[in-house]
């Protein structure tokens, strides 16, 4: 059992005035035991340390490797002391393993540097909170970015593949050991990754806080064309990667009651009593930056009950309820999004939010605590941006900390709060803005449902001082919406109400939310509290990592053999001098001929060593690849109906007489890909699953057609099956309704790949338009203009479907797919015919299909043309990096200074 001794306040529930200044069940350090709390200045810190213990500590300080005998040295002391192996035994998991340790121990030694850099300049500090972090896989990262050697030398992966060859390994078989860090889903928590390494590669002074998720979202497993959740045993073998911090324990409270002086209001110091508590437990992953010894934090938590096992129960033969709280506690990180379907689940998802914001501010604060300053100064020592509505829950957290355990006035903690968040918006559609029941907060976290309707009546008094007697405004922008069959408290207004900045993550995105959902708050606080920030991606993962003989034609192509091109990517500007050059693009040309017949390896491997595409003519097959979440508004059923209507067109081809080259000069050789996991309770997604699996089972084994079509359905999509997917790709297509996608990520990846996009003039896409060109990307479809129009229209109006979409759904209808359960996909078919089509597919459908047109004949036709087109989109990708993302944050939202070694 956890026990807490009596000088250690608790940030949930305690009465006391102050919040802990030192980590519970930490020993005292060294330093500690000389001076008490560290000064505001560790750089004094020697003064205070023994001259002997100083030199001791120097003449053992721990090294890093500089070069391949030093890496092997390591190597086998890992193998032999740290899991206990010989070199009789040591098998690719444990060269992982030995090989992940030893590199840890690099960044290791940096990461304590950094955070002894950053103590002792005591800058403001960023923290990034995402209850997604899409980290990937670690060891092939962490090998590009650590520095070893002088610049221009042979890079340290090259050293490290060599030292391992040596030892009797081959990398690429070592680094396949390791699992994908089950810490996400989409394009939101690779975003997160990916600001975490431009955070350390710019030597901000950052941490990252999210949650250690034991099953990930789930491993997505297809059954007879069903998708089937099944856990994602990610931790079943041991995490070189992260660091447990087991000292670092921090009481997170739920339920019970709020206490408070007779005659007190709800302004006043509170003491809320927690009916049940539990134990965020910290684990440390080390981030490391490109060229730079900044190695950065990113601390998840993990949540273990306060009494993991009842004794007494257990003596009496209650062994089920003798561990009922540990497994009630470990529920709350078990499971990234857990089913909210029914109300266990909505109570669930709500713990989780809540344990992680608790469990990161209290850690936060305890940091900025011990430089002794006021509290007023918070501000300007802490940023914390809030990724998408999830972590909202901390701007109340925040307020109740400073009102009840640090007794400051009600106002004064709301000035101090709003100044110190800061919200990414990640969403312009109405119906996907977070929401949670009145009664649900108020049961479950008693005070921060008292503070959310104080900040809403002060929020609404100010509103109506300035816009007097316009009820509606104030129905509209409150926080809480008074609904059927109860109220419910929007995260998104809370979260606007409670920060200084307010961005989107595209122009139109952007604009939009100012102009539709937002436009209310614009009105009230003004345009300038609104601001954009384009998303990008990190080019050490995307490019560098993901296709490597694409980045070392590039370093050849512009003289760059240290890569400066990764962290200055206008330098890729350099490539459109070539984009005629003959020569250079067959040289393109075959690295995506390599990629394509990688990803046949994998899916090969993944298949049970059976080709799933043939070999014989990869050059000349298009590979066409939407990999993402599966949602309708990204509408993967616009393109499997796309793909339907190719193979019912080639049919027709051939029933009517025409030769097998007849159809093939019309549809020519291609490949339709598709990945992507369905939220559980998500009936139509899933079914859209189902329908990609059914046409691939008719089309794959279709001989007639001879195999000039395959449909491919990657199970289990994840950051390193993109790795190989999107290398691969010659097309890729982004297609959401217009005015539906905030940003998309994954459109920057094919294109900084050389993979050219088919897309609607929606989210990043018009901006990568801009800085590609318009000749080199393919548009269709309706504009976001125009999107409310057309809905109403079908609303309201009989809207006469193109023959070529009522031809697919009708062969729908007839089973086709389905013979087993003719109206297995009748609610795709009704959503265009009887349910007003909201995603709008028959709109787009015919312009659709033109541009797929299009793309066949310039692929297969004009083939110089198509490699033109994807060199001068990879020379001019360079804006969407992550680094220049992180530099408009700095500057633009949360005033910080990089910190960088001296």
């Amino acid at each position: 059992m956890v026990q807490t001794t009596a000088r250690r306040p608790s940030l949930s529930g305690s009465t006391s005035n102050d919040l802990i200044t030192e980590e519970p069940f930490k020993p005292r350090s060294l330093a500690r035991r000389l001076t008490g709390f560290l000064p505001q200045e560790i750089k004094s810190i020697d003064s205070v340390i023994p001259l002997q213990s100083r030199e001791l500590w120097k003449k053992h300080e721990v090294k890093k490797f500089n070069n391949g005998d030093e890496f092997q040295r390591k190597f086998i002391q890992h193998v032999e002391t740290t899991l206990a192996r010989s070199l009789y035994n040591c098998d690719e998991l444990a060269a992982y393993e030995a090989a992940s340790e030893s590199v840890r121990d690099n960044l290791i030694i940096d990461w304590n540097k950094t955070q002894q850099r950053v103590t002792a300049r005591d800058p403001k500090r960023v923290y990034y909170l995402s209850l997604e972090f899409l980290m990937g896989r670690a060891l092939d990262n962490a090998l590009i970015n650590i520095n070893t050697g002088d610049e221009g030398d042979e890079t340290s992966r090259e050293m490290i593949s060599d030292a391992v060859e040596q030892l009797g390994f081959r990398l690429e078989d070592v680094l396949d050991q390791e699992p994908d860090a089950a810490l996400g889903n989409g394009g939101l928590g690779r975003l997160a990754a990916c600001f975490v390494d431009s955070l350390a590669t710019g030597n901000y002074p950052a941490w990252g806080y999210g949650l250690r998720y034991q099953y990930g979202i789930f491993a997505q497993k297809i059954i007879d064309g069903y998708q089937v959740e099944t856990p994602d045993y990610w931790l079943n073998l041991r995490n070189p990667w992260e660091i447990e911090r087991s000292e670092i324990q921090v009481r997170i409270s739920y339920y019970g009651h709020v206490h408070r002086e007779q005659g007190s209001s709800t302004l006043s110091p509170s003491s809320w009593i927690g009916g049940e508590q539990v134990l965020a437990v910290a684990y440390d992953m080390p981030v490391p930056g490109f060229k730079t010894t900044t190695v950065n934090n990113l601390r998840l938590w993990s949540a273990k009950p306060t009494t993991e096992f009842d004794f007494a129960k257990f003596n009496d033969g209650d062994y089920t309820n003798s561990v009922i709280d540990q497994q009630r506690a470990e529920s709350i990180t078990a499971v990234l999004y857990p089913n909210d379907n029914f109300e266990s689940g909505k109570e669930l998802r709500l713990r989780q939010q809540y344990f992680w914001c608790a469990a990161s501010l209290h850690d936060i604060l305890r940091r900025f605590k011990k430089s002794r300053k006021p509290w007023k100064e918070l501000p300007d020592q802490v940023a914390i941006q809030l990724n998408d509505t999830h972590p909202t829950l901390a701007v109340v957290e925040l307020q109740r900390i400073l009102v009840d355990l640090e007794k400051l006035d009600w106002h004064e903690a709301w000035e101090i709060v709003t100044r110190t968040f800061s919200y990414t918006n990640h969403t312009v559609m109405q119906e996907a803005l977070e929401k949670w029941p009145v009664g649900l907060i108020g049961h479950l976290l008693p005070r921060h449902l008292e503070i959310i309707y104080d900040i809403n009546w002060f929020f609404l008094h100010d509103v109506e001082k300035k816009f007097p007697k316009d009820v509606d405004l104030l129905s509209r922008i409150s926080i809480i919406e008074e609904s059927s069959p109860g109220r419910q408290v929007r995260m998104a207004h809370l979260a606007i109400v409670g920060s200084h900045k307010v961005n989107g993550v595209a122009e139109l995105h952007t604009e939009l939310i100012k102009t539709t959902i937002f436009q209310d708050f614009v009105n009230i606080y003004g345009a300038g509290k609104f601001t954009n920030v384009t998303n990008g991606i990190t080019p050490r993962r995307w490019l560098r990592q993901a296709n490597p003989q694409l980045a070392q034609l590039i370093s050849e192509t512009l003289e760059d053999k240290s890569d400066r091109y990764l962290l200055e990517m206008s330098r890729l500007t350099g490539l459109a001098k070539y984009a005629d050059d003959l020569e250079f693009q067959k040289r393109w040309d075959d690295v995506k001929y390599h990629n394509k017949v990688r990803l046949a390896d994998l899916l090969c491997r993944l298949n049970g060593g059976v080709d799933v595409i043939s070999r014989d003519h990869i050059r000349d097959t298009l590979f066409d690849i939407q990999v993402k979440r599966i949602h309708e508004y990204k509408r993967q059923q616009l393109n499997i109906f796309g793909v339907i209507h190719r193979y019912l067109s080639m049919k027709e081809m051939l029933a009517e007489g025409a030769s097998i080259q007849q159809v093939a000069a019309k549809y020519p050789r291609k490949v339709s890909f598709f990945g992507g996991k369905s939220a559980p309770g998500y009936y139509m997604a899933k079914l859209i699953i189902h329908l990609i699996n059914s046409v691939a089972a008719v089309v794959n084994n279709d001989r007639e057609i001879a195999d000039l079509l395959k449909v491919v359905f990657v199970a289990d999509y994840n950051v390193s099956k993109a790795e190989v997917l999107i290398p691969a790709s010659d097309l890729s297509q982004h297609i959401s309704t217009a005015g539906t996608e905030a940003s998309g990520t994954s459109n920057m990846k094919f294109v900084m790949n050389g993979g050219l996009i088919i897309g609607t003039v929606d989210g990043a896409n018009v901006e990568i338009t801009r800085e590609i060109g318009e000749e080199n990307i393919f548009l269709f479809g309706n504009l976001a203009e125009d999107v409310e129009e057309l809905r109403y229209k079908h609303r309201y109006h009989n809207v006469p479907l193109p023959e070529t979409l009522s031809r697919v759904l009708s062969v729908l209808e007839s089973g086709a797919f389905s013979p087993e359960n003719v109206s297995e996909f009748q609610p795709l078919v009704d959503a265009v015919r009887q349910h007003g089509d909201y995603y709008l597919i028959s709109d787009d459908f015919e312009s659709y299909l033109a541009s797929l047109a299009l793309v066949d004949d310039v692929y297969h036709n004009q083939r110089s043309t198509w490699l033109r087109k994807s060199i001068l989109s990879v020379a001019n990708v360079g804006f969407f990096s992550s680094d220049r993302c992180i530099e408009e944050y700095a500057e633009t939202v949360w005033n910080v200074e990089p910190i960088r070694e001296t």
